[in-house]
């Protein structure tokens, strides 16, 4: 099979259908009657793995937008659940804040000279701190049962 320059229609008919979340990749080559052969074959084409690595990294793109989109609601919804009447609800979520910078920093690696600047601020809670947070959120508790 000669490599050209673009894919032809059905090899991308097929990168839709597999990026398109219907079918199984097993259901995408009987829709298409692509023997598995030939779908190998294209798997070492390239120009079809460079297409299917660019659908890769722009579906982790998305997910990862939608995630930030949404990470300021869940963090609200966190705090929230910090005033929860189940004592458990609300000490695990104090822990959940109180793990949130180290959690983040290590999902977003940086480059290492802005990870140098940004490190203090992205240091783990002491226990005493942590103790001392935990604390005040039970004292400010108690002072809305009563």
């Amino acid at each position: 099979m000669a490599k050209s320059k673009q894919l032809r229609k059905r090899q991308l008919a097929v990168i839709d259908d597999l990026f398109g979340g219907d079918f199984s990749e097993q259901e995408v080559l009987a829709k298409h009657k692509l023997s598995r052969n030939v779908y190998n074959k294209w798997l070492s084409d390239e120009q079809f793995c460079a297409e299917l690595a660019r659908r890769v990294a722009n579906a982790r793109l998305q997910s990862e937008v939608l995630i930030a989109r949404y990470s300021l609601l869940a963090a609200a919804k966190l705090v929230q659940l910090t005033e929860s009447a189940k004592e458990e609800t609300s000490r695990k979520a104090c822990l959940d804040i109180i793990s949130l910078p180290k959690l983040t920093a290590d999902n977003n690696p940086k480059h290492p000279e802005s990870q140098q600047a940004a490190e203090p601020q992205n240091q783990p809670l002491s226990d005493q701190t942590a103790s001392k947070l935990l604390a005040t959120l039970a004292a400010e508790k108690e002072k809305t049962v009563k």
